[in-house]
């Protein structure tokens, strides 16, 4: 399973860019909005349909944040037949490759299986846990770009084609924390230990420039720390109350 990426269903259907690399021989990378290369990819989520249609079987395999598209076709082999004698509803795991293809303006993506497992409520969990890790680092990888106008030509493909801002990533964000809220406590990470009063001062100090930071940018770059947007919001509101910062003007926020 090694290269495997992982990325949620909510992120991977919102894709519209694929890219093949220089010297690479084989298929192109499906590129996400939140900044994932895709080729082979580990998802994990509940079966809840398959159909049939001669050599080519269709599943659906739904996460907390939307349904993967999974398309075993060809002769009927071993992971076709395994397949499609799994009981609906179950968890599985899948290995599989990333594809999209375009028809008109519509984009079709899916996954290419190469394995599939069945797993229990507390792997897909624990996958889920993982994978809202993952995306959240790379969401403040490429948050930071953007603020500093990176060179990194992977980062770069990535705003230049989804014209990324923080508001984009704010709504990835909060997919993530939809994801999360869908796990038990005991599996779910902890938030931040810090506290989100400190927490939020050193976003702003880190990243206002000389006419301050918007708002929603501090509440992207805390969401990236595991504080919730509502928290944040309303420690914002504190803060201008307190008088640790201001608002020069509306939507913007500055220290003082």
């Amino acid at each position: 399973m090694e290269g495997a990426v992982r990325v949620f269903a909510g992120e991977f259907n919102r894709s519209t860019l694929t890219v093949q690399k220089p010297g690479s021989g084989g298929p192109p990378f499906v590129v996400t909005p939140g900044g994932l290369w895709c080729h082979l990819m580990y998802l994990n989520g509940a079966l809840t349909e398959v159909s049939e249609n001669g050599d080519m079987l269709r599943c659906r395999i739904s996460d907390p944040t939307g349904v993967f598209e999974v398309v075993i076709s060809g002769v009927r082999t071993e992971l076709f037949n395994m397949a499609r004698k799994i009981p609906v509803p179950s968890f599985v795991a899948i290995v599989g490759m990333a594809q999209m293809y375009q028809k008109r303006d519509v984009y079709f993506l899916s996954v290419r299986p190469e394995s599939i497992q069945i797993v229990d409520r507390t792997a897909r969990d624990t996958w889920v846990v993982r994978t809202a890790d993952m995306t959240l680092d790379r969401l403040e990888r490429l948050a930071t770009a953007m603020r500093r106008q990176t060179l990194d030509p992977q980062s770069l493909a990535v705003i230049e084609h989804y014209r990324t801002t923080m508001e984009k990533v704010q709504e990835l964000i909060l997919m993530v924390e939809s994801a999360l809220s869908s796990v038990p406590m005991s599996v779910a990470p902890a938030q931040t230990s810090q506290n989100p009063g400190e927490l939020i001062l050193t976003i702003i100090k880190e990243h206002q420039g000389p006419r301050g930071i918007a708002v929603e940018e501090v509440v992207a770059f805390a969401g990236l720390q595991g504080v919730p947007a509502d928290t944040a919001t309303e420690v914002i509101r504190d803060l201008i109350r307190q008088d640790e910062c201001y608002q020069p003007q509306k939507g913007i926020i500055k220290l003082l």
